[in-house]
């Protein structure tokens, strides 16, 4: 290999190790520290060897049942938020993949755009008397369509791309046969963009997962999600354990970690064939 080729390659390779080493070192911190003596997760220097224990997950189990109720909101609401948000992605996509040149379609793609640029604190607080007015507050499906929503625009464009790699003698042959447009999508289409719903349903599981603003705005009690209880954790007025707050960080992070990692060769399939040309 030319002495230049071999600069560049160990140069990516170098890059690559310090950004995956960037972006792993947090989630490592987080799980040994949870799993050592209280007195060892801020020692200086950091013990690198040191006594496993499960104390902390067993204080976590007994004193904070309510951090378990989080989890279990958390789950309704990004698997509802989920399937909400791959639905009507997928409709959009298909009205803005075969409708081309309808003018308001066309015009209402920069809006779509437009929209992912806007932080969510702006919109929040324009929403809570509409949400308390329609005794939405503190529930699941204020969450659901909130997440949904604002995930829509992106798995919008993202399902658009998919369906326009489909050829259109499919829904004319579909047509010819007799089926109208939604019979099209559902029997034709969709089978042959499942990589790219999959793709738009990781994007959501992720933000639904661990959005938290939304939560401590419209949540309190029956349906606050899990990082709003790692919130409370912090803000306990006898103190922060943080073993313990390590703990239900672990046990919050692992099943959205280990969801990506099993969709991953799935996800960047799915993206390789929604942006190349067939």
């Amino acid at each position: 290999m030319r002495p230049d080729r071999l600069a560049v390659s160990a140069g990516k390779t170098v890059a690559v190790v310090a950004i995956v080493t960037w972006s792993l070192f947090p989630i490592a911190f987080i799980v040994t520290s949870s799993l050592k003596p209280g007195l060892d997760i801020f020692a200086v220097p950091p013990k690198l060897f040191f006594h496993v224990t499960f104390e902390h997950y067993a204080v976590l189990w007994e004193r904070w049942p309510g951090f378990f109720d989080g989890l279990k909101n958390s789950l309704i609401v990004t698997a509802g938020a989920t399937a909400l948000a791959v639905a009507a992605s997928s409709l959009a996509g298909f009205a803005y993949s075969r409708y081309r040149g309808v003018p308001l379609l066309e015009g209402s793609v920069l809006l779509l755009i437009g929209s992912r640029l806007i932080p969510p604190i702006v919109v929040t607080l324009p929403l809570f008397p509409i949400v308390n007015r329609l005794g939405l507050n503190d529930t699941h499906l204020v969450l659901i369509l909130l997440y949904a929503t604002f995930f829509v625009s992106l798995g919008t464009i993202l399902m658009r791309t998919f369906i326009d790699q489909v050829p259109r003698e499919l829904d004319e042959a579909a047509t010819l046969d007799g089926a109208g447009a939604l019979t099209t999508l559902i029997r034709i289409i969709l089978p042959l963009v499942a990589p790219g719903m999959l793709a738009v349903a990781v994007f959501v599981v992720v933000f639904a997962w661990n959005e938290f603003l939304f939560a401590y705005i419209f949540t309190a009690t029956k349906a606050k999600t899990a990082p709003f209880v790692l919130s409370e954790m912090i803000s306990s007025v006898d103190g922060i354990d943080w073993g313990v707050l390590f703990a239900a960080s672990t046990v919050q992070l692992l099943p959205v970690l280990i969801f990506v990692v099993l969709m991953n060769r799935f996800l960047v399939a799915g993206l390789t064939a929604g942006a190349t040309k067939g």
